[in-house]
């Protein structure tokens, strides 16, 4: 006898669809990387790649002192690397470093500096040669973003982005290519973002910027491929636990929502970012070069793009 006929509910088949998708995502949580949302190292960690990975190596890392650069640095130096971190707040990557260098063993020295001034870079990758003898790895994880429309967004605020996400990117690389890279080679990762696969309404000028980066990263490895230096894009998504999801996602209710959308269910988180960044500084990608790897959960194919927002931001203007 049937369920029906003995007086029993049978879900539908949009129940069973959610109820499975539900299931599918509670499995998929189980599995994932740890990660913490605060400005923390990881309470515990167990290596998936060779906990000597980059025994010895020296990285260089920008934005290295809170959010993905600081899982980045955290997970490189638990894998036998020396980092540096820089950033405008010296206090910032100075707290950040005292944590890195406790939880791992590693040293981890704090700069300051200003992507967007050539002279600060160049004082502060002689700083770090001087201390630590080589850099072997450049991570450009500086950044700035804000959401505005087009028809909004003044000269000024356009160009504060592109200065340091492209211009800023640019003088990192060039500065190690003079001081460093150009006589013992080297590997190149920066941290861009899918906004510029797609038109993206509030995003003119950050698509813009990291689509720029995303060239440059192509550019280069063909001109310093000879040289033996590796230069690759990592591509990211919506990320739990940082500064630009809290900022950006606070201003969209429904991004969280429409990010659970996405082929994976569910946000990315540091930890994740951090592999493949490792994969790419590493030696198990020493063919690779030129890339551009997307780590967003294939959400940059599905992730609906809500015209309707331009309306709630019809009278702001970024004026910087």
């Amino acid at each position: 006898m049937s369920a029906r006929l003995r007086g029993q509910s049978v879900p539908s088949r949009s129940s069973q669809s959610a109820l499975f998708a539900v299931q599918a995502t509670a499995i998929a949580m189980t599995h994932l990387p740890p990660d913490v949302a605060e400005d923390d190292c990881l309470p515990e960690y167990r290596h998936l790649f060779c906990p000597d990975l980059l025994q010895d190596k020296v990285a260089f890392i920008t934005g290295g002192g809170s959010g993905i650069g600081f899982r980045i640095a955290e997970l490189f130096m638990r894998h036998g690397c020396h980092t540096v971190i820089a950033s405008r707040s010296l206090p910032r990557v100075s707290t950040a470093a005292r944590k890195l260098a406790a939880a791992t063993g590693q040293t981890c020295l704090p700069l300051s500096l200003d992507v967007r001034v050539p002279a600060t870079i160049v004082a502060a990758v002689e700083q770090a040669l001087q201390g630590l003898g080589k850099v072997d790895i450049l991570v450009n994880c500086a950044a700035g973003n804000f959401l505005c429309p087009a028809s909004a967004l003044s000269p000024n605020a356009f160009k504060a982005v592109l200065d340091t996400d492209t211009l800023g990117t640019f003088n990192m690389c060039r500065v190690l290519y003079e001081k460093f890279f150009r006589d013992h080679g080297g590997v190149i990762v920066n941290i861009t973002a899918t906004l510029g696969t797609r038109g993206q309404v509030l995003q003119v000028h950050a698509g813009s910027a990291k689509a720029a980066v995303d060239a440059m990263t192509r550019h280069l490895a063909v001109e310093w491929a000879p040289q033996n230096i590796r230069v690759n894009s990592l591509a990211l998504g919506p990320i739990s636990g940082t500064e630009g999801f809290r900022r950006l996602g606070g201003l969209n209710a429904g991004l969280h929502t429409e990010t659970l959308a996405g082929p994976q269910q569910r946000l990315g988180n540091k930890t994740e970012v951090a592999h493949s960044a490792l994969f790419l500084a590493s030696p198990l990608a020493s063919y690779v070069t030129g890339a551009v790897l997307v780590v967003d959960g294939g959400t940059w194919m599905t992730f609906p793009n809500d015209v309707k927002m331009l309306a709630a931001f019809g009278s702001v203007s970024a004026k910087l």
